[in-house]
């Protein structure tokens, strides 16, 4: 008993016992944990980028570069992440049809698990935006007033104060925002599509994202009515005043013929 005593009071006794329990909680974990999950997840996503490099291969590397390089007809694509494969290719604006001064959207031509496909690839090229998830572009109970007041501070100049769109110059336009999904206004705030400058989370935190997104689907959703009668396209001061000018001077003018036509006659008579 003297001889066990002594050897429990032993200054290395602590030790031996913080290690052993070290090693007994490594085996439990390493006995329980989920590795199959892990490992099933890392082969699904490179199977995703082999898949997704053979649709490259096809359907990009002829502008792009057989590595996302870049070319002289396509910009390099090292660096963009997956969030700018999902909206240049999920709005059908990539594969483009033929060079210009600014790609325009059209039909699809990608599955969305294609699309994913293409998104891993690119991204396993360079580390770059990452396509948002649903609740981070889901504008349920967001800031409507306060998505209003960044949109026309940061958008309205190009996309118009409702998100209609507008010209802007040497061929190149601000597309109409009405219909397009909240994950594809995220992504282009992510990642700034062409002419579009970009605003990540550093600049524009992911709430005033959403709450932009949300003004945007309130000032263009069929169920919200013009406060002003007809919206006339809701491109601003602009056609309101031609419409005014045109419509407006003309039943004037109109008017006047008809009173001085009346009045002729009635002096006459």
């Amino acid at each position: 008993m003297k001889k066990l005593s002594a050897r429990r009071r032993h200054p290395l006794a602590a030790v031996v016992v913080l290690l052993l329990a070290l090693a007994a909680t490594g085996g439990l974990y390493a006995a329980f944990a989920p590795a199959g999950k892990a490992q099933a997840d890392e082969t699904a996503q490179s199977l995703a980028i082999e898949e997704g490099k053979k649709l490259y291969a096809v359907g990009c590397a002829s502008c792009h570069g057989t590595g996302g390089q870049g070319t002289t007809d396509g910009p390099s694509l090292v660096g963009v992440g997956s969030a700018a494969v999902d909206f240049q290719v999920g709005t059908g604006r990539m594969p483009a049809q033929q060079p210009g001064a600014q790609v325009p959207k059209k039909k699809v031509i990608y599955t969305q698990a294609q699309i994913d496909q293409l998104a891993a690839y690119v991204a396993s090229l360079g580390a770059g935006p990452i396509t948002p998830t649903e609740s981070q572009t889901n504008p349920e109970g967001a800031d409507i007033g306060r998505g209003g007041e960044l949109f026309r501070t940061n958008c309205a100049q190009c996309h118009n104060f409702t998100g209609e769109g507008g010209a802007l110059t040497h061929g190149k336009y601000a597309p109409s925002l009405e219909g397009v999904s909240p994950k594809h206004i995220y992504e282009a705030m992510q990642t700034g599509p062409q002419n579009m400058p970009s605003f990540p989370d550093s600049t524009m935190p992911e709430k005033e994202k959403k709450d932009i997104i949300a003004y945007v689907k309130a000032v263009n959703g069929e169920e919200t009515p013009s406060p002003g009668g007809f919206g006339l396209g809701n491109l601003g001061p602009v056609s309101e005043g031609l419409f005014a000018w045109i419509f407006g001077l003309g039943a004037l003018i109109a008017v006047a013929v008809w009173v001085a036509a009346h009045t002729a006659k009635a002096k006459k008579s």
